[in-house]
């Protein structure tokens, strides 16, 4: 069983003020080895409870989310959306799965790494969901789509008026779609992206439209990339391991 190292203090800036809360995101992607097939039933169920134990003590840092991506996504089998406070929870966390029988027959074959941050962009349709940008909760909803993003360099140049304008278009159009809930953190520095979008929703198709929608738009032009996109389906972690193991 894993034993978790005791979490220090958040660092407190040199000027006194309180440190900003903000969390670490990370989607991990699991793919499984075909030869885990090949083992017999009861160490595959005896390897499938290994992994439960060894992630039960994870629980109370680390929110945890499962995903299947199971026959509809090549490279992938499953992921973990996980949000936490430290980002070593995110390293002792994968240490532990990957130390299990089945761990063992996992590779990783896409992880992004971001964390929460206010909008430098004023949502001025609802003003709230700016103090909401700096935490992550995530919703219960049956699908989960995600994909790193990064936009132009020009686009950071552009004065912040002609910024604002274009995002005014994109908050309008995703008001659009209420069934389809935005969770934006930001990889500056920490990743390859710019941001890690992911959209939550029980109607696939409505996300889609968005998307569509989303294209016409102004701010659509100084779109680098937003590529790969991953559908999941959420099950619980005992769910997925029965479905894919």
């Amino acid at each position: 069983m894993n034993t978790q190292t005791t979490h220090p203090a958040p660092h407190t800036p040199p000027s006194g003020a309180p440190p900003a809360a903000r969390q670490f995101v990370n989607f991990a992607f699991y793919k499984l080895d075909p030869q885990w097939h090949r083992l017999p039933e009861p160490e595959r169920t005896a390897a499938k409870k290994e992994v439960m134990d060894e992630l039960a003590p994870f629980a109370s840092s680390v929110i945890t989310r499962t995903y299947s991506t199971y026959g509809f996504r090549a490279e992938t089998d499953f992921f973990l959306w996980r949000i936490s406070y430290r980002l070593e929870d995110f390293e002792e966390m994968s240490a532990a799965l990957h130390r299990t029988k089945l761990g063992s027959y996992l590779t990783v074959p896409q992880s992004f790494l971001s964390q929460s941050k206010r909008s430098t962009y004023v949502d001025k349709l609802n003003p709230e969901h700016e103090g909401q940008r700096s935490k992550i909760q995530p919703g219960k909803y049956k699908y989960l789509f995600i994909y790193p993003f990064v936009k132009t360099r020009e686009w950071y140049l552009l004065p912040m008026s002609e910024r604002q304008k274009m995002m005014d278009e994109h908050i309008l159009v995703g008001n659009k779609f209420p069934s389809v809930k935005l969770n934006t953190t930001y990889s500056f520095g920490l990743d390859d992206q710019d941001f890690v979008v992911a959209f939550e929703s029980d109607y696939p198709s409505d996300f889609l439209d968005l998307v569509m929608a989303l294209r016409e738009t102004q701010g659509s032009r100084f779109t680098v990339r937003d590529t790969p996109i991953y559908t999941g389906v959420h099950r619980t972690l005992e769910e997925t391991l029965n479905l894919i193991a």
